[in-house]
């Protein structure tokens, strides 16, 4: 029996994903690679560290949420966390065609991420949430 997925609260990936446009859209604008790279570290340590431990996570839980008041719904970490997974390799792939003198494919894989990132923090409608549901049911379930 696997242990239930730590909870998070449902404000903290729109905020995320609201920093990440801003971040994605200047290097858009800019054509910064490293600008891009530096997003995809932060997609990292939240795919891989955890949302708790992602710069954009911190900076909800010590400056925003108290303001906003208490929690009220928590959702299951493990999707937000997987969407970070499917913006590390979109911002992988924009930050290394522009830092390899190929900015299409650069500004193409981090307009993605950017459409992906505005969609969420606009309507909180997350398509890596929504990609892992899908894969969740698609996989069959492991037992132990």
């Amino acid at each position: 029996m696997t242990a239930p997925s730590p909870q998070i609260d449902v404000r903290a990936p729109r905020f995320a994903a609201a920093l990440t446009s801003v971040v994605l859209a200047v290097a858009l604008l800019t054509g910064s690679g490293w600008l891009v790279a530096a997003q995809a570290v932060v997609f990292a340590i939240g795919a891989f560290a955890g949302l708790r431990s992602a710069p954009y996570g911190l900076l909800f839980r010590t400056l925003v949420a108290p303001r906003l008041g208490p929690v009220r719904e928590r959702e299951p970490e493990a999707p937000p966390r997987f969407a970070q997974l499917v913006g590390l390799l979109f911002t992988v792939v924009g930050a290394a065609g522009y830092l390899l003198g190929a900015p299409l494919p650069g500004a193409v894989a981090t307009g993605l991420a950017l459409v992906a990132a505005l969609l969420n923090a606009a309507t909180g409608f997350c398509l890596g949430c929504e990609l892992y549901l899908i894969a969740r049911r698609a996989l069959p379930a492991r037992t132990a």
